[in-house]
């Protein structure tokens, strides 16, 4: 760890890239150098199966000051390769990239400078895309799909090239395959968030690590950062009120039942039998399920209230204090 905090700290995952790494590291270095900036470099080995460890620690033993490096016992994903580099980054501001070299460290100052715009997280957006039509075209579906459902309008949000303020990574943690979804989760806690069209390069080593089933995870993702954007401090809310519509449409339907079995007991019209109409059915599996929501409801706020002590439910931007008295430092997680 550097004695004094570098202004970037650059988190790169690493999943058999062996061929690019060095280059990246100069390409970095060269940009630095330019910008007569600080940095630190923290390479995430997600568990490679080539020679990118043994990379990592010639490149770490070579500029120890500035370059490190993390190793996985196995593969556990990007975004677990990214929190493993966010809890070790000391920077003022913290860059994540890809080290496949398709993302171009010479963009790093222009990320920078629209931070001190004001804003807190900067997206990257490959505006021109080198992928195949077959990753191009669902992936825009999917951008489209998560700007309509959280309202976080950006072109693309599983771009690797990304800035943040070191506070935001203080608040927003991830897990699973989250990683694609940290503007989302800072923009629910108020941070700003904005993009940047940038360069995007052909690859020119090793091959894509994304396949289909991103799609499909990708999709189930969207789904929980929708209901803890949205409802994660009031899970009844939307689970009660879904209930309640499932319950109201199950009782309309068994009381337009029970009238016209009713109505067929004093006319002459055939006698109605509730038990042989699939409607009637339809119904009770309405009221069943509607039940099951508003009792899950309940049971996830039991669960909230008994953690809120632990749950920090605001973000802070600013506050005063009375002379001589130091703010409250946020608390920080590490590993």
């Amino acid at each position: 760890m550097n004695a004094a905090r570098p202004e970037w700290t650059i988190v790169v995952p690493v999943y058999n890239e062996e061929p690019s790494l060095r280059e990246l590291v100069q390409r970095i270095r060269a940009v630095a150098e330019r910008e007569s900036a600080t940095y630190e470099v923290l390479l995430v080995d997600d568990g490679s199966t080539d020679g990118s460890w043994e990379t990592i620690e010639a490149l770490a033993n070579a500029d120890p000051q500035r370059i490190r490096g993390v190793r996985f016992r196995r593969n556990f994903g990007k975004a677990a390769a990214l929190e493993a580099g966010f809890s070790r980054a000391s920077g003022r501001v913290v860059i994540t990239m890809d080290a496949d070299l398709q993302d171009d460290p010479a963009e790093i100052p222009r990320l920078v400078a629209r931070l001190a715009e004001g804003f807190d997280v900067v997206s990257g957006w490959k505006k021109v895309r080198h992928d195949p039509w077959h990753k191009v075209l669902p992936s825009r579906v999917f951008n489209w799909m998560i700007s309509r459902l959280t309202g976080v309008q950006l072109h693309d949000h599983n771009c690797g090239l990304k800035a943040y303020r070191r506070e935001v990574l203080d608040e927003v943690h991830i897990y699973g395959e989250m990683h694609r979804f940290i503007p989302v989760l800072a923009a629910a806690r108020g941070f700003r968030v904005t993009e940047i069209a940038i360069q995007h390069h052909p690859r020119q080593h090793g091959k894509s690590k994304y396949g289909v089933e991103r799609f499909i995870k990708g999709f189930l993702d969207l789904m929980t950062v929708y209901f803890l954007t949205g409802y994660g401090n009031r899970p009844q809310h939307l689970l009660g009120s879904l209930g309640l519509i499932s319950l109201g449409l199950g009782m309309l339907g068994l009381l337009g039942l029970t009238a016209w079995w009713i109505v067929s007991r004093l006319t002459p019209m055939p006698d109605v039998h509730l038990h042989s109409r699939a409607m009637f059915y339809y119904c009770i599996v309405a009221l069943l399920f509607g039940g099951q929501l508003v009792s899950v409801g309940f049971l996830a706020e039991m669960i909230l209230a008994q953690n809120r002590d632990r749950l920090k439910l605001y973000s802070v931007a600013a506050e005063t204090t009375p002379p001589g008295q130091r703010p409250i430092e946020p608390e920080r997680k590490d590993d």
